[in-house]
């Protein structure tokens, strides 16, 4: 079964920042999910409503603002214009 958790190989190494686990997630479900990816490109209001395996994403209010007005034919084009999104806040 996948799930979106993600465990670090040693205790030692380092922990991706709290603050973007949501997107992570939100970006690993489009990865493995046809279903979910076609949402989120077309609908993204709705896939972040619905959220993916009855999990919500938990993401800030801008990180969610930024997913709402994404355009974007597919998963990387999208991928690329929320982490230029994100580096100009």
């Amino acid at each position: 079964m996948l799930t979106l958790d993600v465990y670090s190989a040693s205790p030692l190494a380092p922990r991706r920042p709290a603050e973007r686990s949501g997107l992570h997630r939100l970006f690993a479900a489009a990865i493995v999910s046809d279903q979910f990816r076609t949402t989120l490109l077309r609908e993204p209001e709705q896939a972040l409503a619905n959220g993916y395996l009855g999990q919500i994403f938990s993401l800030t209010d801008q990180e969610k603002k930024i997913i709402k007005t994404i355009r974007a034919e597919n998963l990387t084009d999208f991928a690329q214009k929320v982490n230029q999104a994100l580096k100009s806040i």
